[in-house]
């Protein structure tokens, strides 16, 4: 194997697929090395993902980096020029629609609805009489608002965006490595190399210009080979996949209620909850807290849709949030102290639709030293290390 590269991204899943792809894209000839320690992406964020894309969050930076995702996730084909070889990602717009119970939240929505509109987004603010007549099967009665995406939300095939990324990327010749990195060599304040496993047990040293971490929710661990810090932590989440014989709604959107999120798939509903002791686990932690349906979601999912008088659990899985704890939003950009060691990290649950924008944004500022298409500053490394937080509050 050629033992040196330009650009070593830390971390195969679709971060990492991302800025492989525009790095190749905007610099042909540039040697890109993507390493990912499981190819099957069985723990990955990126194939846990409920793979959802919304314009609804607090924050004018996340609505633009999601305007152009929406865009590129439409028209995904003929973005990556055809390499992709995933021809559709089934986008499919039933949007999103969030809930207010109280005055306070019914403000909260009028205030961030009217950002979203002139950052572009379709966001409408309905009364609880408007919510009724769109969605006549949901019990209205407590309610003070609602927002609603009637256009740019819904979900898409989170896989298919990863495959696609990697597909066109090695097509502009990327490389891909199974090896699970364990070490980072840093010289006068740069890294200079990464070092691998190799299959004896001993380690490997790949020398680098530039090194990105993209590891989710083992960023930290990546990190702290540099002697470095990051306030980021997998947070566990179970998702159910329930059957609901009366509550047959295809056309219903993503719902986020006070106390869970719902929304249809393929007859079913997927459906979960943050627990109330949410707090860091082990990121090798995939036993799925099974009560969270009965003991906490049922009962609010019921009294918010009659229609859910009979449910039952077919199926269930436990992904990871690559959680921030700061302020739940993403962290970008170089280091500081470490100026060719670029983060790509701590996304908090919406990583997957952030990828085709934030991939862009890493290798623009990789390859001219500044964000350039989208001014990314807001979600810097600088926040951190400041304890400065740029909170993110719509986060689901």
């Amino acid at each position: 194997m050629k033992m040196t590269a330009d650009v070593i991204i830390v971390g195969g899943a679709v971060m990492g697929s991302s800025i492989a792809w525009w790095l190749t894209k905007m610099q042909p000839g540039l040697d890109v090395l993507v390493l990912e320690r499981d190819p099957s992406f069985t723990q990955a964020s990126t194939a846990l993902s409920v793979a959802s894309i919304r314009s609804q969050f607090t924050t004018a930076v996340n609505v633009r980096i999601s305007r152009f995702g929406i865009d590129f996730i439409r028209n995904f084909d003929e973005r990556l020029g055809g390499l992709g070889q995933v021809p559709s990602l089934g986008l499919k717009e039933n949007g999103y629609l969030f809930l207010s119970s109280t005055p306070e939240g019914a403000t909260a929505l009028a205030e961030v609805a009217g950002m979203q509109r002139r950052e572009g987004a379709a966001t409408e603010l309905w009364s609880p009489d408007q919510v009724k007549a769109r969605f006549p099967w949901l019990e209205t009665g407590d309610l003070t608002a609602a927002t609603f995406g009637a256009r740019d939300e819904g979900w898409f095939d989170n896989m298919g965006l990863m495959a696609g990324f990697r597909n066109a990327a090695r097509a502009q010749g990327a490389r891909f490595l199974t090896a699970r990195a364990c070490g980072l060599q840093v010289q006068s304040g740069r890294v200079t190399g990464v070092q691998i496993e190799e299959k004896d047990g001993g380690r490997a040293l790949v020398a680098c210009s530039t090194v990105v971490n993209a590891a989710g929710t083992r960023a930290a661990e990546v990190l702290a080979w540099a002697g470095l810090d990051l306030a980021g932590e997998p947070r566990k989440r179970t998702v159910f996949v329930i059957d609901a014989p009366n509550a047959r709604h295809p056309d219903a959107p993503l719902l986020v209620d006070a106390g869970f999120y719902l929304r249809p798939e393929h007859g079913h509903w997927i459906t979960a909850t943050v627990p109330q002791d949410d707090g860091p686990c082990d990121s090798n932690d995939f036993d799925p807290d099974l009560h969270l349906f009965e003991d906490v979601i049922w009962e609010q999912l019921y009294a918010r849709a009659p229609g859910f008088d009979a449910v039952k659990v077919v199926r269930h899985w436990v992904g990871h949030y690559a959680y921030n704890r700061l302020d739940q939003n993403a962290i970008l950009g170089p280091h500081p102290v470490m100026p060719n060691l670029y983060l790509c990290n701590g996304f908090s649950g919406h990583g997957l639709q952030q990828a085709p924008a934030v991939g862009r944004g890493i290798a623009e500022h990789i390859l001219t030293g500044g964000w350039q298409s989208l001014d990314l500053t807001d979600l810097s490394v600088e926040r951190m290390l400041k304890e400065q937080p740029f909170r993110e509050r719509a986060i689901v």
